[in-house]
């Protein structure tokens, strides 16, 4: 096999839990060749890297080997090359959420009546009275 549908060898390296997801990934780009958004149809060939978003993860990755299956993550593993740059980038954005979450993350949408009232009191708004 010299080719294999991009969103089939995805699934088959474990970086989408379904073809599905690996499919709305590659039509919102978030799969690149040097830059250029691909098609979930186009071929995947050994040699290749592939820049991969999924969340705020980003991996770039050499293609090593082709596969239609979806196998042990180990055997996944060995379908790709990470380059070192990549790693080392994923590993230090990984490091900084550990010690510095997003303060964003906690938030929960609009804060409820009781919030409300406190957060006017805190800002000498509280025009009850």
């Amino acid at each position: 096999m010299d080719a294999l549908r991009l969103d089939k060898w995805l699934w088959a390296a474990r970086f989408f839990k379904t073809r599905a997801l690996a499919h709305e990934a590659l039509e919102l780009g978030r799969v690149r060749i040097d830059g250029v958004v691909l098609k979930p149809a186009r071929a995947a060939r050994v040699g290749e890297t592939l820049e991969i978003r999924r969340g705020e993860e980003r991996w770039v990755v050499k293609v090593l080997a082709l596969s239609a299956q979806r196998g042990p993550a180990a055997e996944a593993q060995g379908l790709y090359e990470e380059l070192p740059a990549s790693r080392v980038e994923r590993e230090r954005l990984a490091q900084a959420r550990r010690y510095a979450r997003e303060p964003a993350v906690t938030l929960k949408g609009r804060p409820s009546k009781r919030e409300g009232r406190e957060l006017r009191r805190l800002r000498g708004d509280d025009r009850s009275g």
